[in-house]
């Protein structure tokens, strides 16, 4: 349980709050590539904080503050140029770092716009997404996490804006636990009460509710263990808790601030908890699909799509993994209450990442660099290589891996368009292990 204060500590996101001006030291993914091709101006909420995100017409990004020095029109509406944007009441332009550049209805002779910066923020592509860097200069190296750079991949981005707050959609992350219920009992509960049972697990023996209700047998603890990058957790299980063997299972791998991989087969899947403010949390669910020895179709663009929470009628939509997480998430209430939580032994990885927060805030607070904020590219290379390898576990064993037999209605992937390619490379890679015996 926490107090109040240090509730906010660990939620609170706008500029000069603790928890804000740590987050400020990293790159954060505001949008995906492909909306700048559907509009090349789009408003964007990061940390608190109120922007418009643009490419020009020479392929130029910028991040800009919202509003035009002028007469304070919102730069939503602005015109890409050549080079900037251009306010549409006044016409006066703007680069990338906010300056004004030109003052079309002002005197030739007129330095009026020297004097005008509405302000702008560094911004970068990497794996189909525009990252943001609203902390102080200069920026530093936007990290070239594996599954952004991975060669030879398919991959697609899941879209959700969860009200809530960002911390309690990343705790989830802390908690190997909940899949036995949300994932489990809870996901089959869904399938029975909606006529869904033969349809989506006849096949009860790979069906994610099945295999999720059959790991909470044996169970025992938590098991822990820190990572220059995050940490990763996962259960304990013991033949004396009834278990066939003793043995750990591993879970998601979590990336300081709000990353967590799961990897190693056909499909890697990253979730990315992205503050907006202290009650809206940007969700991006990153997916990866990678087979070695099989290649991968080429795409352009990286396509992303709409995780929806809700159904036309307005209804919860909960038979899906992400949908289930999503609505644990946001029925804790705008940010969480922990003065009020009454946590067990089982919560001992989520009590381990606050602390873990805690002590990146104090790191900030003492003017030194968090974790994962890197400064040498050469130090870096081209790609950090996480564990478990991408690509590393051919298994067939679960639905995830089995988009080409259906599985794929269990995931946020069903809505996106890649899915099908991403099928197919399962076909493909199954019919190979079954080749080689």
């Amino acid at each position: 349980m926490l107090d109040a204060a240090q509730n906010d500590r660990l939620t609170k996101v706008g500029p000069g709050t603790p928890l804000g001006e740590t987050m400020r030291r990293y790159w954060h993914p505001v949008a995906p590539v492909a909306t700048l091709d559907e509009n090349p101006v789009r408003r964007v909420k990061l940390l608190g904080e109120e922007l418009v995100l643009y490419r020009d017409n020479s392929g130029q990004l910028g991040l800009i503050q919202p509003r035009c020095g002028h007469r304070l029109v919102h730069m939503q509406f602005g015109i890409p140029e050549e080079h900037g944007i251009r306010c549409p009441y006044h016409g006066w332009r703007y680069d990338e770092t906010g300056q004004c550049v030109e003052t079309p209805l002002e005197s030739p002779n007129s330095r009026l716009k020297e004097s005008i910066n509405i302000g702008g923020y560094p911004v970068q592509e990497m794996g189909g997404l525009v990252f943001a860097y609203l902390g102080p200069l200069p920026a530093p190296v936007l990290p070239p996490w594996d599954f952004l750079v991975w060669p030879n991949a398919i991959r697609q981005i899941a879209v959700s804006i969860i009200p809530c707050n960002w911390l309690q959609c990343h705790e989830n992350s802390a908690d190997p636990f909940h899949t036995i219920y949300l994932h489990g009992h809870f996901f089959k509960y869904q399938l029975e009460k909606n006529g869904l049972v033969e349809e989506r697990s006849a096949d009860q023996a790979i069906h994610r509710s099945a295999r999720e209700i059959e790991r909470g047998v044996g169970t025992d603890h938590i098991v822990f263990e820190h990572d220059p990058y995050g940490f990763r957790k996962g259960v304990q299980y013991s033949v004396e808790r009834g278990a066939k063997k003793d043995f750990a299972m591993w879970h998601q791998y979590n990336i300081f601030p709000y990353y967590s991989r799961g990897g190693g087969g056909v499909r890697s899947q990253v979730n990315m908890r992205v503050p907006m403010d202290d009650t809206h949390t940007y969700h991006l669910n990153y997916a990866l699909f990678h087979v070695p020895g099989i290649e991968a179709p080429h795409q352009d663009v990286v396509p992303y799509f709409n995780a929806p929470m809700y159904d036309d009628a307005g209804e919860p939509i909960l038979d899906y993994v992400l949908a289930q997480d999503m609505a644990a998430w946001r029925s804790q209430g705008d940010i969480t209450d922990r003065t009020k939580e009454i946590l067990g032994a089982t919560d001992s990885a989520v009590v381990e990442f606050r602390n873990i927060i805690e002590r990146e805030i104090q790191k900030v607070e003492a003017d030194k660099d968090p974790m994962n904020v890197f400064w040498d590219p050469a130090e870096v290379g081209e790609r950090i290589d996480l564990e478990p390898a991408i690509g590393s576990r051919m298994s067939f064993e679960g639905g995830r891996e089995l988009f080409h037999r259906g599985f794929y209605l269990d995931d946020a992937d069903r809505y996106g368009s890649a899915t099908e390619l991403a099928a197919e490379l399962m076909r493909r890679a199954e019919e190979a292990a079954l080749s080689k015996g």
